[in-house]
């Protein structure tokens, strides 16, 4: 009888053992991979400095609108492949679309999407003063044909998050190959400096009229 009672109490024993060993693994696994997360977030940040880094280098001293305008735009695609760019630079009642040119240009029935974009959907996109998707711009007005649109992957990122906006880049490519989250940062990190530059070439462009 008693040993019987000693073996169970060493399966008891033996049992929480067991499970505090299972919990303990579960631990250890859940900080493996908040530790690998952690890990890919900080290589993918400083791939960003890196490129933001670049990017600045690359338009020090520029001081033409368009050039600048052509360089983000090949910067912008050397870090997003098939991406179709634009730029929509405010006016006092109106405003400037400027193109970049994509290796795989989206047919949009004659239409490319930036021609959808009207003076007071430019107004709202600039007034909301953040990253918006499609689904936001059709909210704000944007009209084009829904069979084409279901056929892209589109977002605005303003330029100037902090007082006026100055504009806005429109990106938009295949809807097989979805804009991520990463792609994103990539273009919003560099929209500071790139608004501030614009800024610099306008200013520019009025001292020598």
């Amino acid at each position: 009888m008693e040993q019987n009672l000693r073996h169970k109490r060493l399966r008891q024993l033996v049992g929480k053992l067991n499970k505090q060993r299972k919990i303990q693994t579960k631990k250890i696994d859940i900080l493996c991979n908040d530790f690998v997360d952690a890990h890919r977030s900080f290589i993918r940040a400083l791939g960003v400095i890196s490129s933001t880094a670049d990017f600045y280098q690359s338009i020090i001293g520029v001081t033409d609108l368009n050039r600048l305008l052509f360089i983000t735009s090949d910067f912008i695609k050397s870090q997003i492949p098939d991406v179709t760019v634009g730029f929509f630079l405010r006016r006092e009642e109106s405003f400037d679309v400027h193109l970049g040119q994509s290796d795989k240009p989206i047919e949009m029935e004659q239409q490319r999407l930036e021609n959808c974009f009207t003076t007071e959907l430019v107004n709202s996109v600039c007034a909301a003063n953040r990253i918006c998707e499609l689904g936001e711009l059709l909210s704000m007005g944007l009209e084009a044909n829904p069979n084409q649109l279901s056929k892209i992957s589109a977002f605005t990122i303003p330029l100037g998050q902090f007082g006026t906006s100055l504009g806005f880049t429109l990106v938009y490519r295949e809807s097989s190959k979805k804009l991520t989250g990463p792609d994103l940062e990539k273009i919003s990190a560099i929209s500071t400096g790139f608004s501030r530059a614009i800024q610099s070439c306008v200013a520019e462009a009025g001292k020598t009229r």
